[in-house]
C-alpha cells in the first residue's frame, strides 16, 4: 500500500488516495499504521475519497482506529496532498466531512511554509449539541467537571466534534496526560471529548496543550485551537481572533460572524509503501 506522510503544525497524518477506489482502511490497519515504534507512526490516517457533493470527501481515523468527525489540521494537509498528487489543481476546494462541508484554500506563505485556511463552521456550546450531560439547552460555559476529589471548571464547545477547554495557570507543568485521559472518558461526555488546557497570555494570544480523543497528547489540534478561541471569547478573556501557540507551532484563529477560520502551515514529509 502506497502512502504519504504529511504534517500540519506537527500534527502528523498518513495520507491515502482512495479517489480511484480501493478498500477503506480498517480499524486494525489504522492502529498498526499509526503505531510510533512498529508502524509508520502518526496521529491519524486520512483518506481522500470521491464525493458527490464536494470536491473531496475526507475520512479521518484516529490512532486508536476510531473515526473523527472533523480535523482542521488534517483538512489543511488534505489540500496540500491533493495538489501534490494532482487530485486537484484548484487552490480552493470543498471537503465533505461527517461534521459538514468545509472549505479549504491556499492562504499564502509563512515562516513555516505554505499556509492554508479552513472554514471550520459555526461553533455551538449548548450541552445537548456538544454533547455534555445536563439540561440540553443549557450553555456549557464554566461548567464543573469533578475529577477525583477536586473540581475543574471548563467551557465546552463543539466544532463538529466535542471539546472541553480548561483554563490553567501554567500550561507547561499541568498534568495533561493524567487529567486529559480522565476527562476524555468522563461520564459527562457521552461521546468522549477532546480536552484543551489553555492559558490566556494576552487578548490576542493563548498558549495551550491538547489531549485528543482517541489519540492522546498531540503537538497541535486544529479544531482544538478553534474551541480554545471560542471558549476564551465567550468568557471575555480574548477578542474574536488570536494566535494559539501549541507545542507544534502557531495557529491563527478568527471567529467571524457564524464561522471560525483556522490558518496554519502544512508540509509533505515523505512517501512510502507498506510491505507484508
Amino acid at each position: 500500500m502506497e502512502f504519504s506522510k504529511y504534517e500540519a503544525t506537527a500534527n502528523d497524518f498518513i495520507m491515502l488516495d482512495r479517489t480511484t477506489g480501493g478498500p477503506l482502511t480498517s480499524v486494525d490497519q489504522a492502529v498498526s499504521l499509526c503505531a510510533r515504534r512498529t508502524g509508520v507512526g502518526a496521529d491519524g490516517v486520512i483518506e481522500a475519497l470521491p464525493s458527490d457533493a464536494c470536491d473531496l470527501r475526507m475520512r479521518i481515523l484516529n490512532a486508536d482506529g476510531s473515526e473523527a468527525e472533523m480535523c482542521g489540521n488534517g483538512a489543511r494537509a488534505l489540500l496540500l496532498f491533493a495538489l501534490d498528487r494532482g487530485i486537484s489543481t484548484a487552490n480552493e476546494i470543498t471537503v465533505e466531512t461527517p461534521a459538514g462541508v468545509r472549505r479549504v484554500r491556499v492562504a499564502g506563505e509563512g515562516p513555516s511554509g505554505r499556509l492554508f485556511s479552513v472554514e471550520m463552521g459555526e461553533p455551538v456550546w449548548s450541552r445537548g449539541e456538544i454533547p455534555v450531560e445536563g439540561p440540553a439547552g443549557d450553555e456549557a460555559i464554566d461548567v464543573e467537571v469533578p475529577i477525583g476529589s477536586s473540581v475543574l471548571r471548563a467551557t465546552c464547545v463543539s466544532m463538529g466534534n466535542p471539546h472541553c477547554v480548561v483554563f490553567v495557570d501554567d500550561v507547561a507543568s499541568f498534568p495533561v496526560e493524567s487529567t486529559g485521559r480522565e476527562i476524555e472518558c468522563h461520564p459527562m461526555f457521552p461521546e468522549k471529548t477532546n480536552v484543551e488546557f489553555a492559558r490566556v497570555d494576552a487578548a490576542d494570544r493563548v498558549g495551550a496543550r491538547v489531549w485528543e480523543r482517541g489519540v492522546g497528547e498531540t503537538m497541535a489540534c486544529g479544531t482544538g485551537a478553534c474551541a480554545i478561541l471560542v471558549a476564551a471569547s465567550l468568557k471575555g478573556l480574548t477578542g474574536r481572533s488570536a494566535t494559539v501557540s501549541l507545542p507544534g507551532g502557531l495557529l491563527e484563529v478568527e471567529w467571524r460572524e457564524g464561522q471560525v477560520v483556522l490558518t496554519g502551515p502544512a508540509r509533505h514529509v515523505f512517501d512510502g509503501k507498506t510491505v507484508g
